[in-house]
C-alpha cells in the first residue's frame, strides 16, 4: 500500500517458467506491492504451474492465445476488479527491473502523475545495455515521428515498463485496441489525447536469450502499426479523421 492506495503488478506471461519466479521475487522484495496478477496467455511451458505456487498472486489463464494487447486488456481488466489504485506493468521475462516500482508508485500515489514509464532511452546507456544496434535505430526513428505527429516530447513509445492510477485506466477505450504489440503504442497515444501528462524515468537495459522479442517480420507490422497511430491520433486532432481509438472529449 501506499498512502492507502493498493498497489497491483500485473504480469503479462507467455512461456516465461525460466524468469517468472525470479521476476516475482524481486517484485516482492521492494515491499509496496499488494497483490500480484499473472494473465498467462495460453503458455506450452510450466508458467502456470509456477505462478499458480507464488503467494499473494492471482493467475488467471487464457483458454486460447490472444496476443500481447488481448493479455493486458485482460491485466488491466482484473486489476481494476480487484481494486487496484496503482496499476504497474512488469514484464515476467526479467528485461526490466522491478526495482524501479517503488519510484513509480511515489510518482502516483502522490498525485503528480498518471503515467509513469520506464525508459531505456534516457540516461544514453540502451546499446551498452545490449539493445540491439538495428532496434535503437527503429526505436529513435518511430519515437521521431511520433513525437512530431502527436506532438510530444517522449524519449520512447516502445517500453513495456508502465505505471497507471486507476483513474486513467478507467477512462482509456481498451477495448478499442489492437490485441497485437501495436496495443501500447495505441495506449501512450490515447493517454496524451486524453490530456494527461507521461512521466518518464531511467530504466537499465537488460537483453539476454529468455528475455521476450519479437522477430523483424513483426517488428516492421509493429513499426507500420506505430505510424498508423500517430497519423490517425494527428488527423483526429484536425477533424478529419474519426477514430474508435480516440473519441471526441
Amino acid at each position: 500500500m501506499h498512502k492507502n492506495q493498493k498497489v497491483i503488478v500485473v504480469m503479462p506471461a507467455y512461456n516465461a517458467e525460466k524468469t517468472l519466479k525470479m521476476t516475482y521475487d524481486e517484485v516482492m522484495a521492494q515491499d509496496v506491492v499488494d497483490l500480484v496478477i499473472v494473465v498467462d496467455d495460453n503458455s506450452q511451458d510450466q508458467t502456470v504451474a509456477i505462478a499458480e505456487n507464488l503467494p499473494d498472486t492471482i493467475v488467471y489463464t487464457h483458454e486460447k492465445n490472444t496476443g500481447y494487447g488481448g493479455n493486458q486488456k485482460s491485466c488491466y481488466r482484473i486489476a481494476l476488479e480487484q481494486g487496484g489504485d496503482i496499476i504497474i506493468m512488469v514484464h515476467p521475462d526479467y528485461q526490466y527491473t522491478p526495482k524501479l516500482i517503488p519510484a513509480m508508485v511515489t510518482l502516483i500515489g502522490n498525485g503528480l502523475y498518471h503515467c509513469v514509464l520506464g525508459s531505456r532511452i534516457l540516461g544514453g546507456y540502451a546499446l551498452k545495455g545490449g539493445m540491439p544496434a538495428w532496434k535503437y535505430v527503429a526505436n529513435r526513428f518511430l519515437t521521431f515521428a511520433e513525437n512530431v505527429l502527436i506532438g510530444a516530447k517522449l524519449s520512447e513509445y516502445h517500453t513495456g515498463y508502465r505505471a497507471f492510477s486507476r483513474e486513467l485506466l478507467e477512462k482509456m477505450p481498451l477495448g478499442s485496441n489492437s490485441d497485437d504489440f501495436v496495443f501500447d503504442n495505441q495506449m501512450l497515444a490515447q493517454i496524451i489525447w486524453l490530456g494527461y501528462q507521461i512521466a518518464e524515468i531511467s530504466c537499465p537495459t537488460k537483453y539476454f536469450p529468455e528475455a521476450s522479442s519479437i522477430n523483424l517480420k513483426r517488428s516492421i507490422k509493429y513499426g507500420i502499426g506505430c505510424l498508423e497511430t500517430a497519423f490517425a491520433f494527428r488527423l483526429a486532432k484536425l477533424h478529419l479523421l474519426q477514430s474508435p481509438l480516440f473519441r471526441s472529449k
